[in-house]
Protein backbone atom coordinates (compact mmCIF):
# COMPACT_ATOMS: atom_id res chain seq x y z
CA UNK A 1 0.00 0.00 0.00
CA UNK A 2 1.36 3.66 -1.29
CA UNK A 3 2.07 5.84 1.82
CA UNK A 4 -0.81 8.16 3.05
CA UNK A 5 -0.46 11.50 4.76
CA UNK A 6 -2.93 12.06 8.18
CA UNK A 7 -2.53 15.67 9.07
CA UNK A 8 -3.69 16.13 12.61
CA UNK A 9 -4.92 19.79 14.00
CA UNK A 10 -4.38 20.46 17.66
CA UNK A 11 -6.69 22.13 20.34
CA UNK A 12 -6.02 24.41 23.01
CA UNK A 13 -2.89 24.70 25.48
CA UNK A 14 0.02 24.76 22.76
CA UNK A 15 -0.54 28.14 21.63
CA UNK A 16 2.33 30.78 21.99
CA UNK A 17 3.46 34.14 20.90
CA UNK A 18 5.94 32.76 18.16
CA UNK A 19 3.05 30.09 16.40
CA UNK A 20 2.43 32.04 13.40
CA UNK A 21 6.22 32.13 12.53
CA UNK A 22 6.29 29.07 10.23
CA UNK A 23 3.47 30.11 8.21
CA UNK A 24 5.05 33.47 7.40
CA UNK A 25 7.59 32.13 5.61
CA UNK A 26 5.39 31.54 2.75
CA UNK A 27 3.08 34.42 0.99
CA UNK A 28 0.01 32.38 1.00
CA UNK A 29 0.56 31.78 4.91
CA UNK A 30 1.46 35.24 5.42
CA UNK A 31 -1.54 36.63 3.43
CA UNK A 32 -3.82 34.29 5.50
CA UNK A 33 -2.47 35.93 8.57
CA UNK A 34 -2.70 39.04 7.34
CA UNK A 35 -6.53 38.50 6.41
CA UNK A 36 -7.53 37.00 9.67
CA UNK A 37 -5.34 39.85 12.16
CA UNK A 38 -8.52 41.43 13.02
CA UNK A 39 -9.88 38.61 14.59
CA UNK A 40 -6.81 37.66 16.44
CA UNK A 41 -5.29 39.01 19.88
CA UNK A 42 -2.38 38.36 20.64
CA UNK A 43 -2.10 39.75 24.31
CA UNK A 44 -5.21 36.77 25.47
CA UNK A 45 -3.76 33.76 23.62
CA UNK A 46 -5.42 31.44 26.61
CA UNK A 47 -8.62 33.72 26.83
CA UNK A 48 -11.29 31.07 25.30
CA UNK A 49 -12.16 34.12 23.29
CA UNK A 50 -8.85 34.46 22.11
CA UNK A 51 -7.24 31.15 21.99
CA UNK A 52 -9.78 29.34 19.44
CA UNK A 53 -9.65 31.70 16.36
CA UNK A 54 -5.86 31.93 16.93
CA UNK A 55 -5.59 28.36 17.17
CA UNK A 56 -7.49 27.92 13.86
CA UNK A 57 -5.44 30.81 11.99
CA UNK A 58 -2.66 29.33 13.01
CA UNK A 59 -3.31 25.79 11.88
CA UNK A 60 -4.90 27.04 8.58
CA UNK A 61 -1.94 29.28 7.82
CA UNK A 62 0.60 26.61 8.28
CA UNK A 63 -1.70 24.46 6.01
CA UNK A 64 -1.88 26.96 3.44
CA UNK A 65 1.89 27.60 3.84
CA UNK A 66 2.77 23.76 3.22
CA UNK A 67 0.24 23.12 0.69
CA UNK A 68 2.17 23.15 -2.41
CA UNK A 69 4.94 20.85 -0.91
CA UNK A 70 2.99 18.36 0.26
CA UNK A 71 1.10 15.70 -0.54
CA UNK A 72 -2.85 15.96 -0.66
CA UNK A 73 -3.59 14.20 2.50
CA UNK A 74 -5.88 11.43 2.89
CA UNK A 75 -7.56 12.24 6.16
CA UNK A 76 -7.86 15.16 8.37
CA UNK A 77 -8.40 14.93 12.15
CA UNK A 78 -8.78 17.60 15.17
CA UNK A 79 -8.82 17.61 18.72
CA UNK A 80 -11.13 19.75 20.37
CA UNK A 81 -11.58 22.92 18.16
CA UNK A 82 -9.25 21.44 16.05
CA UNK A 83 -11.67 19.45 14.91
CA UNK A 84 -13.12 22.67 12.75
CA UNK A 85 -9.90 23.24 11.80
CA UNK A 86 -9.42 20.14 10.52
CA UNK A 87 -12.22 20.55 8.11
CA UNK A 88 -10.66 23.80 6.96
CA UNK A 89 -7.57 21.48 5.94
CA UNK A 90 -10.06 19.70 4.04
CA UNK A 91 -10.89 22.09 1.86
CA UNK A 92 -15.08 22.28 3.58
CA UNK A 93 -14.26 25.82 5.12
CA UNK A 94 -12.64 28.25 3.73
CA UNK A 95 -10.15 29.42 6.27
CA UNK A 96 -11.40 32.76 6.85
CA UNK A 97 -14.79 31.13 7.86
CA UNK A 98 -13.05 28.79 9.63
CA UNK A 99 -12.17 31.51 12.38
CA UNK A 100 -15.17 33.30 12.17
CA UNK A 101 -16.92 30.18 13.39
CA UNK A 102 -14.27 29.67 15.96
CA UNK A 103 -15.08 33.01 17.69
CA UNK A 104 -19.05 31.88 17.30
CA UNK A 105 -17.97 28.31 19.04
CA UNK A 106 -16.00 30.39 21.82
CA UNK A 107 -18.60 32.88 22.70
CA UNK A 108 -20.85 30.16 22.58
CA UNK A 109 -18.93 28.26 24.94
CA UNK A 110 -18.50 31.16 27.61
CA UNK A 111 -22.24 32.46 27.43
CA UNK A 112 -22.77 28.53 28.27
CA UNK A 113 -20.16 28.54 31.22
CA UNK A 114 -21.54 32.31 33.00
CA UNK A 115 -24.61 30.90 32.98
CA UNK A 116 -22.77 28.43 35.11
CA UNK A 117 -19.71 29.03 36.08
CA UNK A 118 -19.24 26.26 38.56
CA UNK A 119 -16.76 24.73 36.29
CA UNK A 120 -13.19 23.06 36.34
CA UNK A 121 -11.14 20.71 33.97
CA UNK A 122 -8.55 18.11 34.99
CA UNK A 123 -6.44 15.50 34.01
CA UNK A 124 -6.80 12.12 35.41
CA UNK A 125 -4.37 9.23 34.63
CA UNK A 126 -2.73 6.34 35.95
CA UNK A 127 -6.40 4.28 36.27
CA UNK A 128 -8.00 2.49 33.70
CA UNK A 129 -10.34 4.11 31.56
CA UNK A 130 -13.48 2.69 33.22
CA UNK A 131 -12.70 2.92 36.66
CA UNK A 132 -11.83 6.54 35.81
CA UNK A 133 -15.24 7.01 34.71
CA UNK A 134 -16.52 5.49 37.91
CA UNK A 135 -14.15 7.46 40.18
CA UNK A 136 -15.25 11.08 38.13
CA UNK A 137 -19.01 10.64 38.09
CA UNK A 138 -18.99 9.53 41.61
CA UNK A 139 -17.50 13.27 41.95
CA UNK A 140 -20.31 14.63 39.80
CA UNK A 141 -17.56 14.99 36.99
CA UNK A 142 -17.64 14.02 33.66
CA UNK A 143 -15.43 12.44 30.85
CA UNK A 144 -14.57 14.47 28.38
CA UNK A 145 -11.50 13.58 26.48
CA UNK A 146 -10.27 10.18 26.23
CA UNK A 147 -6.69 10.27 25.49
CA UNK A 148 -5.43 6.64 26.44
CA UNK A 149 -6.41 3.36 28.12
CA UNK A 150 -5.48 4.65 31.74
CA UNK A 151 -5.57 8.87 31.02
CA UNK A 152 -8.25 11.44 29.91
CA UNK A 153 -9.37 14.49 30.90
CA UNK A 154 -12.32 14.94 33.10
CA UNK A 155 -15.00 18.22 33.20
CA UNK A 156 -17.30 19.26 36.05
CA UNK A 157 -18.03 21.35 39.24
CA UNK A 158 -15.13 23.42 40.35
CA UNK A 159 -16.90 23.36 43.89
CA UNK A 160 -16.39 19.07 43.61
CA UNK A 161 -12.98 19.84 42.76
CA UNK A 162 -11.23 18.55 46.22
CA UNK A 163 -13.86 15.49 46.21
CA UNK A 164 -12.22 14.29 43.03
CA UNK A 165 -8.93 14.78 43.89
CA UNK A 166 -9.28 13.02 47.39
CA UNK A 167 -11.03 9.71 45.66
CA UNK A 168 -8.04 9.94 43.28
CA UNK A 169 -5.47 10.03 45.79
CA UNK A 170 -7.40 7.15 47.48
CA UNK A 171 -7.13 5.24 44.58
CA UNK A 172 -3.76 5.77 43.63
CA UNK A 173 -4.29 8.02 40.54
CA UNK A 174 -2.87 11.38 39.42
CA UNK A 175 -5.14 14.39 39.24
CA UNK A 176 -3.77 17.92 37.69
CA UNK A 177 -6.09 20.88 37.49
CA UNK A 178 -6.14 22.60 33.74
CA UNK A 179 -6.16 26.52 33.51
CA UNK A 180 -9.37 26.19 31.86
CA UNK A 181 -13.20 27.77 33.12
CA UNK A 182 -15.53 26.22 30.79
CA UNK A 183 -15.96 22.47 31.26
CA UNK A 184 -15.75 21.62 27.42
CA UNK A 185 -17.08 18.01 26.15
CA UNK A 186 -19.55 17.57 28.94
CA UNK A 187 -23.53 18.76 29.53
CA UNK A 188 -22.35 21.19 31.11
CA UNK A 189 -21.88 23.12 27.74
CA UNK A 190 -24.84 21.72 26.33
CA UNK A 191 -26.26 25.11 25.83
CA UNK A 192 -23.72 25.84 23.54
CA UNK A 193 -24.88 23.54 21.04
CA UNK A 194 -27.57 24.94 19.55
CA UNK A 195 -26.18 28.16 18.95
CA UNK A 196 -22.86 26.77 17.08
CA UNK A 197 -25.05 24.39 14.82
CA UNK A 198 -27.12 27.07 14.18
CA UNK A 199 -23.89 29.08 13.01
CA UNK A 200 -22.63 25.83 11.20
CA UNK A 201 -25.99 25.52 9.32
CA UNK A 202 -25.48 29.15 8.06
CA UNK A 203 -22.18 28.74 6.62
CA UNK A 204 -20.95 27.65 3.22
CA UNK A 205 -19.77 24.05 4.46
CA UNK A 206 -18.18 21.32 1.48
CA UNK A 207 -17.20 19.97 -0.61
CA UNK A 208 -14.97 17.61 1.16
CA UNK A 209 -11.22 16.87 -0.66
CA UNK A 210 -10.79 14.46 1.85
CA UNK A 211 -12.96 13.18 5.24
CA UNK A 212 -12.59 14.46 8.66
CA UNK A 213 -12.70 12.19 11.68
CA UNK A 214 -15.29 12.90 14.00
CA UNK A 215 -13.86 13.33 17.55
CA UNK A 216 -17.23 11.66 19.04
CA UNK A 217 -17.16 8.83 17.12
CA UNK A 218 -14.61 8.61 15.20
CA UNK A 219 -16.17 8.38 11.91
CA UNK A 220 -14.88 9.52 8.81
CA UNK A 221 -17.19 12.61 7.80
CA UNK A 222 -17.47 14.18 4.60
CA UNK A 223 -21.07 15.63 3.95
CA UNK A 224 -22.53 19.23 5.13
CA UNK A 225 -25.22 17.30 7.39
CA UNK A 226 -23.00 14.81 9.11
CA UNK A 227 -20.37 17.64 9.87
CA UNK A 228 -22.90 20.11 11.44
CA UNK A 229 -23.87 17.34 13.80
CA UNK A 230 -20.37 15.97 14.95
CA UNK A 231 -18.66 19.72 15.31
CA UNK A 232 -21.78 20.97 17.38
CA UNK A 233 -22.24 17.83 19.50
CA UNK A 234 -18.68 17.19 20.21
CA UNK A 235 -19.23 20.64 22.55
CA UNK A 236 -21.21 18.66 25.00
CA UNK A 237 -19.75 15.26 24.43
CA UNK A 238 -16.71 13.25 25.33
CA UNK A 239 -14.59 13.45 22.87
CA UNK A 240 -12.86 9.78 21.91
CA UNK A 241 -9.39 11.02 20.71
CA UNK A 242 -8.11 7.23 21.60
CA UNK A 243 -10.42 6.12 19.02
CA UNK A 244 -9.59 8.55 16.82
CA UNK A 245 -5.66 7.92 16.62
CA UNK A 246 -6.59 4.17 16.10
CA UNK A 247 -9.04 4.78 13.17
CA UNK A 248 -6.81 6.94 11.41
CA UNK A 249 -4.13 3.57 11.35
CA UNK A 250 -7.22 1.33 10.49
CA UNK A 251 -7.79 3.34 7.13
CA UNK A 252 -4.42 2.64 6.24
CA UNK A 253 -2.83 6.35 7.34
CA UNK A 254 0.88 5.82 7.21
CA UNK A 255 2.58 9.27 7.71
CA UNK A 256 1.09 11.56 10.32
CA UNK A 257 1.77 15.20 10.47
CA UNK A 258 0.62 17.97 13.40
CA UNK A 259 0.33 21.65 11.97
CA UNK A 260 0.74 22.97 15.39
CA UNK A 261 0.70 25.17 17.80
CA UNK A 262 2.37 22.53 20.15
CA UNK A 263 3.35 18.70 19.28
CA UNK A 264 1.74 17.52 21.77
CA UNK A 265 -1.13 15.48 19.03
CA UNK A 266 2.30 14.04 17.52
CA UNK A 267 3.10 13.21 20.66
CA UNK A 268 0.70 10.85 22.05
CA UNK A 269 0.35 9.12 17.99
CA UNK A 270 3.51 8.13 18.44
CA UNK A 271 3.17 6.87 21.75
CA UNK A 272 -0.08 4.53 20.90
CA UNK A 273 1.26 3.82 17.16
CA UNK A 274 5.05 3.91 17.00
CA UNK A 275 4.95 2.55 13.74
CA UNK A 276 4.01 5.30 11.70
CA UNK A 277 6.22 7.93 10.92
CA UNK A 278 4.88 11.11 13.28
CA UNK A 279 6.24 14.73 13.81
CA UNK A 280 4.83 17.95 14.79
CA UNK A 281 5.54 21.21 12.39
CA UNK A 282 7.37 22.13 16.00
CA UNK A 283 9.98 20.49 15.09
CA UNK A 284 11.39 22.23 12.58
CA UNK A 285 12.98 25.88 11.56
CA UNK A 286 11.77 26.08 7.99
CA UNK A 287 8.41 24.87 5.62
CA UNK A 288 11.61 23.10 3.41
CA UNK A 289 12.48 21.16 6.48
CA UNK A 290 8.93 19.69 7.41
CA UNK A 291 8.27 18.83 3.62
CA UNK A 292 11.62 17.46 3.49
CA UNK A 293 10.68 15.13 6.07
CA UNK A 294 7.64 14.43 4.77
CA UNK A 295 9.36 13.06 1.37
CA UNK A 296 11.35 11.19 3.51
CA UNK A 297 8.67 9.33 5.54
CA UNK A 298 6.74 8.76 2.18
CA UNK A 299 9.94 6.61 0.39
Amino acid sequence: MSARLLLLCPGQGGQHAAMYDLARQDPAGAALLARCAPALDPDTLFENRAAQPAIVAATLATWEALRARLPAPALAAGYSIGELAAHGVAGALAPDEAVVLSRVRAAAMDAAAAHDPDQAMAALGALPLERARILAQAAGFHLAIVTGEDSCVVGGPRSRYPALAAACEAAGARLQPLPVGVASHTPLLAPAVQPFADALRAAPLGPWQCPVLSGITAARIATRDAAIEHLSQQLAHTIDWLACMDAAVESGISVALELGPGAALARMFSARHPQVACRSVADFRSLDGVAAWVERAFD
